[in-house]
């Protein structure tokens, strides 16, 4: 007769299984790192609070007269708050009639295939869906158009910001990347559950998505050094102090992972322990650009009279301002073109009434936009300063 507490063949088993799954699930997310330009994972503790960042400069008049004081540009950075990262834990469990039915490869080996596929699958529709949060949106007239625009949307916001970018990574839906190749050959890859083709009109990794994940006409960008993946590592707690011993993976324990029998009712447990996120820093280092008509832009009558004092400018202009709109305005050596939706986020401020300073005889176009800056209306003048 054996001995109590004997370590028996089933146990190692059992334990290789453990290290299998929690082997394939580290080695996909390193893949998935690679593909999307993630450099490594950031262990964070349990409670941690997920911030977006939106910097914002507003930039003030800068024809300033020789010993004038140079009035300082508004610089902005709002933090907005999503959720705090916490550990989740996931169950399945196989009957021993199921295995008797059609055999543990399939019982138990597949539905562990799934169960890791859906684990994964969970982390990024959560990342999916955060990405259409971004600030930098857009309408444009094409597919590839909207694509070409949204990484010029990210290029510019953090040359703005003053952040190096290396490359940019895009987001679209498979089926209009489909129709815009349309006879065209090209290589798409796929891998872990994840489709996306490299080096594809100047993006590093376009990865495309069905229907659930974005919309048709509909292309998200962002830089990769703006995607960050943050997890809590499962063996570092008191779990081991409950009686839970949870097998992972290297020096990044992404994932926690436990398989055993349960005699009371016949069936194999597993149960998985995880803390994941992917995120991105910077809402409004996100372009999400859209496939549409473009409306129409509107026209402001705009005149320029002497201020009050020397130098300045009185404007007035018609139709009103509408309500929840703003002014912007630019001065110039001649107008500037502007197009609907274009935003003058950096231009300056006008409150409507007060006079600006500019030299007679340059133009001074002036934009009604709404509250994210997209151009609404438009219209210029010839400055007429006081002398």
């Amino acid at each position: 007769m054996a001995k109590a507490n004997l370590t028996t063949q089933a146990d190692f088993k059992t334990r290789a299984r453990e290290i299998d799954f929690v082997t394939r699930f580290s080695k996909n997310w390193r893949a998935l790192m690679d593909i999307l330009g993630i450099m490594r994972p950031i262990k964070k503790t349990p409670g941690t609070r997920l911030v977006a960042t939106k910097a914002s400069v507003t930039l003030q008049n800068g024809d300033v007269g020789e010993g004038e004081e140079i009035p300082y540009s508004k610089a902005k950075v709002e933090s907005a708050y999503f959720e705090d990262i916490e550990i989740k834990k996931y169950a399945k469990a196989v009957s021993i009639e199921s295995v008797n039915k059609y055999g543990a490869d399939i019982a138990v080996q597949k539905t562990d295939d799934a169960f890791l596929n859906q684990l994964q699958t969970q982390v990024l529709n959560t990342f999916y869906a955060f990405l259409k949060t971004g600030l930098l949106t857009f309408t444009e007239t094409s597919w590839k158009r909207a694509l070409a625009m949204a990484k010029g949307m990210v290029l510019n916001q953090f040359q703005q910001m003053s952040l190096d970018v290396t490359e940019v990574v895009g987001f679209a839906n498979i089926l209009d990347f489909y129709d815009y190749l349309g006879d065209q050959e090209i290589t798409v890859q796929t891998l872990f559950g994840l489709t996306y083709v490299k080096d594809f009109l100047g993006y590093r990794t376009l990865v495309l998505l069905s229907d659930n994940c974005i919309d048709r006409d509909m292309v998200i960008a962002v830089p990769v050094e703006d995607i960050d993946l943050y997890y809590i590592d499962p063996d570092e707690s008191d779990f081991h102090r409950l009686g839970l011993d949870y097998t992972v993976e290297g020096e990044t324990n992404l994932i926690g992972f436990h398989a055993g029998g349960n005699y009371s009712t016949a069936v194999g447990e597993v149960f998985a322990l995880m803390g994941m996120k992917l995120w991105a820093e910077y809402l409004d280092g996100i372009a999400v650009v859209t496939v549409g008509e473009s409306g129409t832009l509107g026209k402001l009558t705009v005149t320029s009279a002497a201020g009050t004092n020397v130098g300045d400018t009185a404007l007035s202009v018609s139709p009103a301002l509408t309500s929840g709109n703003i002014y912007k305005y630019r001065v110039a050596d001649t107008a500037v073109p502007v197009s609907y939706d274009m935003s003058v986020k950096h231009w300056s401020v006008w409150d409507g009434s007060s006079d600006i300073t500019a030299a007679t005889g340059k133009v001074i176009t002036l934009v009604e936009a709404t509250a994210d800056f997209r151009a609404r209306l438009s219209g210029s003048a010839t400055v007429t300063a006081k002398a």
